[in-house]
């Protein structure tokens, strides 16, 4: 087929926000239109398919936020997963948030929220409590200083590659074409206006009425291109305001996978476990040799994964303390060689494995190493941007989220199609930042919490 010179809408971006937009673009065109044709939604990608922050994510589908905004979206998402499971390859596991007395009294607030907006899940407090509930689920159960338990009846994971070929195959299925092995390059504009008015790429141009950008961490490359604000000035909670603010901030992402059977994980009563998320306080003490690794706040998470062969999981990333411009984002992923999970990480989260789980001790010795990990361009919140640009450019700046907000996507398609604002997209706007409307923030060490 040859080469587009034109389309109505320009997705860029193959991954979770992209394939999703385009997904639901096309179908609200064919309702409305009764088709969409191959000229109408375009998505370029400059891999392929999941070649990106999508297509290495563990892909954990929850509900555990802190920020009212966030519980909002992602209950929303998590009917997304819930209408397809087979399709996105997802599984309805559930997902557990086990935390020290420091964040009891978030927590708390969580679970309150959770009931408010009908999301199921159970609250378990106290430190004997916890204990109990813990060890009726997993009978080697030994965390330390543990004081309460929520538990997600909703959520859990998806295989993340196999997820995003299933939602390929529906926009395929509604009319979208998607380009792969195509760079971006530049964007043409209109001479009495900021709107683009086409898109340059490594193949050729294509003229379109709408963009839509969902690039992960390659969201600042596109910001400059548009020359949009490297600095913004942003309004505190108290009011201050903090000019020449550094827009992006990239963070590396920290996850690995332990080489065991994934039935190595199942519940006392023979079933695949929630997603399994510690927060912890207590003392972290090495399962290699005893030494302390550390007496400061951490968290990992867990599950047992087919698509990854073993337990797979993470810890919280870390900055990378260099300004936004100098950061290598290519190669990205396991291609780097800057960005990597090291033996520090793997020490560290099979110890912390270890702590959590009897069934760990003396299992550091079969962990899969190897490239894993990528990074992350995060904003100044760390919060989720979405909203329109240069009058017909809609950019979705995830701060990697973006796996587990399947439904973003469709709220981003009715804004564009219906020209209106969605309840549930409107606390992610730009412009939060200089009127001073911030999400709060929690106790919890992983900075999307």
């Amino acid at each position: 087929m040859a080469f587009p010179k034109k389309a109505k809408y320009v997705v860029i971006g193959a991954g979770i926000h992209g394939l999703s937009t385009a997904w639901h673009l096309a179908e609200k065109l064919k309702k409305k239109n009764g088709n969409a044709t191959n000229n109408d939604i375009v998505v370029i990608d400059k891999g392929g398919i999941a070649s990106g922050a999508s297509g290495i994510a563990c892909g954990v589908v929850r509900n555990n936020y802190f920020q009212p905004a966030m519980r909002e979206l992602m209950m929303h998402s998590v009917k997304v997963w819930e209408s397809d499971p087979k399709n996105f390859s997802y599984h309805p596991v559930g997902y557990m948030q086990i935390s020290p007395e420091s964040m009891r009294k978030d927590i708390s607030s969580i679970y309150e929220q959770q009931k408010v907006i009908g999301y199921e899940s159970e609250f378990i407090e106290g430190k004997e409590d916890s204990m109990k509930y813990m060890k009726n689920i997993f009978h080697d159960w030994q965390a330390k200083a543990i004081t309460s338990v929520l538990h997600e009846k909703r959520g859990g994971y998806a295989n993340n590659t196999a997820s995003m070929y299933g939602l390929a195959n529906k926009a395929k299925s509604f009319g979208v074409r998607i380009l792969t092995g195509t760079e971006v390059t530049g964007f043409k504009r209109g001479s009495n206006s900021k709107a683009v008015t086409g898109v340059v790429t490594s193949k050729g141009s294509i003229d379109c009425e709408q963009v839509i950008i969902g690039v992960g961490p390659w969201i600042r490359n596109f910001w400059n291109m548009l020359e949009l604000p490297k600095k913004i000035s942003i309004k505190d909670e108290k009011g201050e305001t903090h000019k020449e603010y550094p827009m992006w901030i990239y963070w590396m992402l920290t996850e690995g996978v332990l080489g065991v059977d994934p039935n190595f994980q199942k519940t006392d009563d023979g079933k695949m476990p929630p997603v399994i998320h510690v927060d912890s306080d207590a003392h972290l003490f090495s399962d290699v040799d005893g030494s302390l690794i550390t007496d400061k706040m951490w968290g990992i998470y867990y599950k047992p994964d087919f698509n990854f062969k073993g337990v797979q999981g993470g810890a919280p990333p870390y900055k990378i303390n260099k300004p936004a411009g100098d950061v290598k984002v290519d190669p990205y992923g396991v291609d780097s060689k800057d960005h990597q999970s090291g033996d520090e990480f793997a020490h560290m989260w099979c110890s912390a494995l270890a702590h959590c789980q009897k069934r760990f001790e003396g299992k550091h010795k079969v962990y899969q190493k190897g490239p894993s990990g990528g990074i992350g361009c995060f904003t100044p919140d760390s919060f989720p941007i979405f909203d329109r640009f240069c009058e017909n450019v809609y950019i979705i700046a995830d701060s990697n989220h973006g796996y587990k907000m399947l439904g973003v996507g469709k709220l981003v398609a009715e804004e564009i199609l219906e020209n209106k604002e969605t309840e549930l997209l409107k606390p992610f706007r730009f412009n939060r930042y200089e009127k001073g409307q911030l999400h709060p923030t929690s106790n919890s060490p992983f900075p999307w919490s």
